[in-house]
């Protein structure tokens, strides 16, 4: 069959969309169009969340289906993948930046200007979009703490929210201003606009403050990076804030048969909702009526990492200093063995 590509006018921008008719979540009955019309309902959130970011592109060109795989750091095979550069035939119009990576290499990834841009991305599959927390022009200041909520096997959502109203709490102790949002999945996000920070502050505070959740809410809550240690409760996963390891932004899609979306909240909803609720069917009509939720994200000031820092350090000092980094990382200084513990030799 004929590509019947079509042309849409994103804020007075043509941009092409290739094969519209194809089915992209068959069990919702839509189809790439109603992909791109999604982010267009969404605009003006999905900007404000990637605008002049660097963004990691998650593609799936042929749709999302059960049996299509995604490709891995550690399998490269799969029809979906994630795109770190912007691809060779990308429109001069498409604004990119330099981002450094853990080996030393560095790249040009897409940092949307605006939302023809994202539209764009759309065409080339891209259902959810993982910015960096830095943004141009200062590609290696990170402006935005960002920490992941992780429920383990066994843990509901209503932990979650325990979990994440008493880190509220703690961003404030420590000079910060929170706000949460659904993971796509069972999961809650809570991001806090930061004076700049270098990559390991920002580390090392999600670490600090993951501790302090850990020590309050101790039967709910940990920062044991081995799975064979975190038990049922909820683990902070301190390493979405190394270099190059991204989080979901806010109004993505999870690539599942539901469609789910990362659906930013107000902190007094966050008890009365459950994710599943927030869909790329159900989110327009939530974006009509209450807009971008997040909207206040972008004009709080931001906080220092500095109380953070000092609770580190004090952390440090009693023998709980740095924690493993992700495996694709060289040894990064002072960083424990990447042993699992059960693997680990005993003493001699």
């Amino acid at each position: 069959m004929a590509d019947k590509a079509v042309e849409l006018l994103i804020e007075g921008r043509p941009v092409r969309l290739s094969s519209p008719d194809k089915p992209y979540f068959a069990e919702l009955g839509l189809t790439k169009r109603a992909v791109a019309a999604y982010f267009e309902s969404v605009g003006p959130g999905i900007v404000a969340a990637l605008q002049d970011r660097p963004t990691t592109m998650e593609r799936w060109p042929g749709g999302v289906r059960e049996d299509v795989k995604l490709a891995t750091r550690s399998d490269g095979e799969g029809e979906a993948f994630f795109q770190k550069r912007a691809p060779a035939n990308t429109p001069e119009w498409v604004q990119t930046a330099e981002v450094h990576f853990p080996s030393g290499r560095t790249a040009q990834e897409v940092a949307p200007a605006d939302l023809a841009t994202i539209i764009w991305m759309v065409n080339l599959g891209t259902v959810r979009f993982h910015p960096w927390p830095v943004r141009l022009p200062d590609t290696e200041a990170v402006d935005q703490l960002r920490i992941d909520l992780d429920p383990q096997p066994g843990v509901g959502f209503e932990v979650v929210v325990q979990a994440a109203l008493m880190l509220r709490e703690i961003l404030t102790e420590a000079g910060l201003t929170g706000f949460c949002k659904t993971s796509g999945g069972r999961g809650v996000h809570v991001y806090a606009p930061i004076q700049p920070a270098d990559f390991i502050q920002a580390r090392h505070a999600a670490i600090s403050i993951g501790r302090e959740l850990a020590r309050r809410l101790p039967d709910q809550v940990t920062v044991n990076w081995w799975k064979e240690e975190r038990g049922q409760r909820v683990f902070v996963d301190f390493n979405q804030m190394a270099r190059d390891r991204l989080m979901t932004s806010a109004y993505s899609i999870r690539p599942t048969p539901a469609g789910l979306v990362s659906a930013p909240l107000e902190w007094d909803e966050l008890g009365e909702v459950a994710p599943a609720q927030f869909s790329l069917v159900t989110m327009p009509q939530r974006f009509a009526e209450r807009g971008d939720v997040w909207a206040g994200l972008a004009g709080t000031s931001p906080g220092p990492l500095t109380v953070a820092l000092e609770w580190y350090e004090r952390d440090a000092a009693a023998g709980e200093g740095e924690l493993p980094y992700p495996p694709e990382y060289p040894k990064m200084p002072g960083e424990p063995p990447r042993v699992q513990p059960s693997r680990a030799r005993s003493p001699q």
